[in-house]
């Protein structure tokens, strides 16, 4: 059977993975304004998110509005939207299970082969929610990238990283290694590990042989 160390640890870093995915997807600053050009005014910085975009004065104040139009926003917001909401609906769903199946619970019955199966089928839940948004920020992370180096780009319309990708980023790795170490709990026949062949001994010669 998985060890309930390597289980917890796997728990603990999909977790913490997810909680970090929740908070990329939410947090405006996946885009913000670069200032590579000469003639760039930096009295204020804008910052385009998943669900609004925002505009911080050298003063302080933060002035955000939401997208008014979900079809007239980019295909590739769009896109990332919905690949971060499925992650997090996934990785919800794989706690859920997760947290039935480990050994240091006492939820889903004291069957040990089928709460392995549940920690093993929640880590794999975690690895294809950690995939899905691998694919939405590395997709994101490309358009930046191209519109950037985009010549017909103007230049106060480039945007560079924000620090919602680099949250991504780390959240993703952190719930595909997490999800990974889950899957580690597949289960063990325990008849197949703990047969033994039985061994034959030599009888023992009796006292009539000598006789």
């Amino acid at each position: 059977m998985a060890n309930s160390g390597l289980q917890l640890l796997g728990f603990s870093l999909a977790v913490l993975g997810w909680v970090g995915l929740v908070v990329s997807t939410a947090i405006p600053q996946w885009q913000m304004s670069s200032y590579a050009g000469d003639s760039i005014i930096t009295a204020q910085a804008m910052y385009k998110g998943l669900w609004m975009e925002c505009v911080t004065q050298s003063t302080g104040l933060i002035s955000c509005k939401k997208y008014d139009s979900l079809l007239a926003l980019p295909a590739t917001i769009q896109a990332t939207r919905a690949l971060m909401v499925v992650s997090l609906v996934l990785g919800f769903l794989a706690l859920s299970a997760s947290t039935v199946g480990m050994k240091c619970t006492r939820c889903g019955g004291d069957d040990k082969v089928k709460k392995a199966r549940i920690a093993m089928t929640g880590g794999i839940v975690f690895i294809v929610g950690g995939l899905a948004s691998l694919v939405a920020c590395a997709w994101c992370t490309h358009q930046i990238v191209t519109d950037f180096y985009d010549p017909y780009t103007p230049v106060n319309a480039k945007y560079e990283f924000g620090s919602a990708i680099f949250i991504g980023w780390a959240g993703c790795a952190l719930t595909i290694l997490g999800g990974a170490l889950l899957s580690c709990s597949c289960p063990v026949r325990e008849s197949k590990a703990s047969y033994r062949a039985p061994q034959s001994y030599p009888k023992s010669a009796s006292a009539k042989e000598y006789v």
